[in-house]
This record gives C-alpha cells, sequence and structure tokens, in this order.
C-alpha cells in the first residue's frame, strides 16, 4: 500500500532534509515538495534522491502554470501545489497526504499497514495532531514530548483548564495551532481539491472521510521559544494567530480570540508578558509534563531526525 506526501516548503536546508527523511524512512512512496522559496543546498541533494520529485514555486514557474501568476496567501499556494499534485503526479501510490514542513508522521504500525486496513469506503483519513513541548537548546536532542490531542466533547474546556490556568479558556484545544489534524487522500478520485485540512470532490466535503487514530501528526510548532519568536509576527498577521480565526469559545462567555489575546498580552506586558504565555503554555517543563500525564495526555515520540537525514542525505554538511 504505496503511500506518499506532498508539502510547500519555505525552509532552511536542513529543516526541508529532515522533514524527507523522516518520512521516506517511514515508508512513504513518494515526496512531492514545493519550493516556496529557493534553497540551492538542499534542491540537489532532493533532486537526486528516486522517490522524491522537486518543484520550483518562483515567479516564472507560477506564470508558466497559472494565469494569474504567484498567489500572495500562502495558504493558497499549498492548495494549488497540493491540488495539481494529487491530479497530476500521484499514479503510482493509493494514498497522498498534504502536510507541512514542521509535522511528522508517527505511528507505532507501519503507515502503509495502518492504510491497507481502511474499508473501500473510505476516501480520507484524517490523522490528529499533537503538538511539542518546547525545549531548552541543551535538552533538545533527549527527547522529544509533545501535548496530545483532546477529543471535543463537553470535557474538553475543563481539561484544558486544568493544564493552562491562566490562559487555557483562551487556547482551542489548549494547543497553540490547529486541532483538524490532516488528511490522508485516496488517490484517483476524480475531480477533487485538497485544502490544508480537507478535501473536496465537487460540492461534497471530506467524502468517505474517517479518523485514523493510529497516526500521530507530530507537529514541531514551536520548538524554543527563540524558534516562536522567529515566527511569532507571521503567524499573527498571516498565519495560526491572525485575526480572522474563531475564538476558543462564544463571545457572549468571554471568548476572545488567540490574536487577541497575544496583542493583549503584549500591549500590557510587553515581552516578558509574551514569555510568561508561552512557559505555560509551550515550555517542557516538569510542571506541565506532571500536568499532561495526570490528564493522559503526555506524549514522547522519538523523531531521530539528524540520524535519519545523515543516512538518506549523508552529502549534507
Amino acid at each position: 500500500m504505496k503511500w506518499g506526501v506532498v508539502s510547500t516548503i519555505k525552509a532552511p536546508a536542513e529543516a526541508i532534509l529532515n522533514f524527507a527523511a523522516y518520512h521516506l524512512e517511514a515508508g512513504a512512496h513518494r515526496l512531492f515538495l514545493y519550493l516556496d522559496a529557493p534553497c540551492p543546498e538542499a534542491r540537489p541533494l532532493l533532486k537526486a534522491h528516486p522517490k522524491i520529485r522537486v518543484f520550483d514555486c518562483d515567479d516564472a514557474s507560477w506564470q508558466h502554470r497559472r494565469k494569474g501568476g504567484k498567489p500572495h496567501k500562502h495558504q493558497v499556494r499549498q492548495s494549488l501545489n497540493a491540488t495539481r499534485a494529487y491530479r497530476r503526479q500521484s499514479q503510482d501510490i493509493a494514498w497522498l497526504t498534504h502536510i507541512d514542513v514542521d509535522e511528522f508522521l508517527w505511528s507505532a504500525t507501519p503507515i502503509a499497514t495502518v492504510l491497507a486496513t481502511l474499508p473501500d469506503v473510505t476516501n480520507c483519513a484524517r490523522a490528529r495532531p499533537i503538538e511539542m513541548l518546547a525545549q531548552g537548546q541543551r535538552n533538545a536532542a533527549l527527547e522529544t514530548a509533545f501535548k496530545g490531542h483532546i477529543p471535543g466533547g463537553p470535557d474538553r474546556g475543563t481539561i484544558v483548564g486544568r493544564l493552562y490556568p491562566r490562559y487555557g479558556e483562551h487556547l482551542k484545544g489548549g494547543f497553540l495551532s490547529h486541532l483538524e489534524g490532516k488528511l490522508f487522500v485516496r488517490t484517483g478520485l476524480s475531480d477533487l481539491t485538497l485544502r490544508i485540512h480537507n478535501v473536496f470532490q465537487d460540492d461534497q466535503e471530506n467524502p468517505g472521510h474517517q479518523e485514523l487514530p493510529e497516526v500521530d501528526l507530530c507537529h514541531l510548532h514551536a520548538t524554543t521559544w527563540g524558534h516562536w519568536q522567529s515566527h511569532y509576527r507571521f503567524r499573527l498577521k498571516r498565519g495560526s494567530y491572525r485575526d480572522d480565526l474563531q475564538p476558543a469559545r462564544p463571545r457572549d462567555k468571554g471568548g476572545i480570540t488567540l490574536h487577541e489575546l497575544l496583542n493583549a498580552i503584549e500591549a500590557d506586558q510587553g515581552a516578558p508578558g509574551l514569555r510568561d504565555f508561552f512557559d505555560e503554555v509551550c515550555h517542557d517543563s516538569p510542571a506541565l509534563r506532571q500536568r499532561l500525564e495526570h490528564e493522559g495526555l503526555l506524549r514522547l515520540r522519538q523523531l531521530d531526525l539528524a540520524p535519519k537525514r545523515r543516512k538518506h542525505f549523508p552529502a549534507f554538511g
């Protein structure tokens, strides 16, 4: 049961090669990597690998592929690239998943085996995210701890409040990023369009959908305080903290968006306030691990990114 990954990537060479090597080691038969910015360090290494297809996404490439040229929003570029890969490149695989460079699929059972057990009526299967706890530089290589996904239901808000007593009421499921996860999509379906978290066939959303609890989407949303800071402004303006997303709870019950919360913290307390927020919600502290473990939500995953990169791309560095 061959499967593949499509991703639109703007990242340093090491991160791109980590992502590629990890998923090759996980059993991916094909990677379709769309470089949203040039990466001359990684591109020839990716190009030389028999299981990887590399696509440039500069202005000239977009002008050639699309009337109107390059879309302004990165979310639109991601969706267009994923749909193009699905329709034109995925003939030799049975399943394709659309994920980001900071997301890593993990399963105790080989992913191909998991997909092979899905019934014929299943056309898309959703892997839910687990979100990384940010680590200090000195211990980053020892282990990777994640906060587990809390299923929707009446108890979710109470659990999040226990985990994050100061800020949890404004966090969807206790996460800074998405809860929706990403889909594996069966290939060969007609008139299919891929988006970030969903697919559409004509006017039908997610045809033949089911959950895929055997597979975690390990999301390295914030690896360190410095990493979080380096992405903060972009996410606040155009990414997962932008102002058009919905609050975790209704407005009439005191809900505010993450965008509003972060702006308020920064206006009132500046950088120290943001650091306090980060420490409660993201930092891999013994106290947070203990709270997660008490709720049955601590997940420890061995990703081994550097060894896998060295195995598949020994010429790098």
